[in-house]
């Protein structure tokens, strides 16, 4: 929480503060992990803070949008040392840093190298990115992806309030279908 949220919050602020001060706009690139947008097994604490710093990205787009300055997050994926334990991933961590090539299949879920994610840092540092802004943006391998923003996916009312029984009974009807899996999916390679 300290060295990633914190971090990113200190050095953040000191950007926007030099942005202002410039008067001519900026960019500014925030990095989640998709560990912050799913759940991660046995990662509370950097999952909780990869997801406030995507939160904290929304918030500084909507507050930096009068100041010409755009704030993006990148969701990186690459097949470094720090996701070599992940099953699956040890041996294509292996292979990656001895250059060998990654697998067209890996690649197209998203994995690959860190040079991969550089083009997409490249471009939102860009004027031409001035547009883009208030995004989480998945980026590994082959591919590039927009995460979705939290929004509601289904509603209930209840006249007069709720009770504990009415909130067991809408649980068990109406927003059964409705509760969403949480659990990260397998890696298909």
């Amino acid at each position: 929480m300290g060295s990633h949220l914190r971090g990113t919050f200190t050095c953040g602020r000191a950007a926007v503060d030099q942005f202002r001060q410039q008067g001519d706009g900026g960019r500014l690139i925030l990095v989640g992990s998709p560990a912050g947008q799913r759940a991660s097994f046995g990662q509370t604490a950097y999952s909780a803070s990869k997801g406030a710093i995507v939160a904290m990205m929304r918030t500084w787009a909507a507050e930096c949008k009068k100041l010409d300055v755009t704030v993006n997050a990148i969701i990186p994926t690459a097949l470094t040392r720090m996701v070599a334990t992940i099953p699956g991933l040890g041996e294509l961590v292996e292979k990656a840093e001895a250059g060998e090539p990654i697998p067209e299949k890996a690649r197209r879920i998203g994995l690959g190298t860190p040079d991969d994610v550089s083009p997409l840092v490249v471009y939102l540092a860009s004027k031409a990115s001035s547009h883009v802004t208030g995004q989480a943006i998945a980026v590994g391998g082959d591919r590039i992806a927009l995460w979705t923003h939290p929004s509601e996916v289904h509603e209930q009312f209840s006249a007069g309030g709720w009770t504990p029984q009415s909130v067991d009974d809408v649980f068990s009807a109406a927003l059964a279908s409705e509760l969403q899996d949480y659990t990260p999916k397998p890696l298909d390679l």
